[in-house]
């Protein structure tokens, strides 16, 4: 098969995800449950997506340990994202350097 066959195939079916809750679910939804229960999903999607990456991203577990330390010390401290992401890369770095 050719790749704009493969991309045309990825687009519907991106598509059709994104557009069959749209034509089922017309009304508003009224289970105070199943709204909070919807509310949390991408925040549950997007760490199951991360910790793993985070973790694994360097090939060393010491260095991503180091790193999401300082990552979420500083993101405590409320520092702007460009300051965690740099100090935790750089632990990462410096970390690595000193095993």
């Amino acid at each position: 098969m050719s790749v704009a066959i493969y991309i045309a195939i990825m687009a519907g079916v991106t598509y059709l995800v994104r557009m069959i809750p749209f034509t089922l679910m017309r009304k508003k939804i009224q289970s105070r449950f199943l709204r909070s229960f919807l509310h949390y999903i991408p925040y549950a999607v997007l760490s199951a997506m991360t910790l793993p990456a985070i973790f694994y991203s360097t090939g060393n577990m010491i260095t991503s340990i180091a790193g999401t330390i300082v990552a979420v010390v500083l993101a405590y401290l409320n520092l702007p994202l460009i300051v965690v992401a740099l100090a935790a890369s750089g632990a990462a770095f410096l970390t690595g350097l000193f095993l």
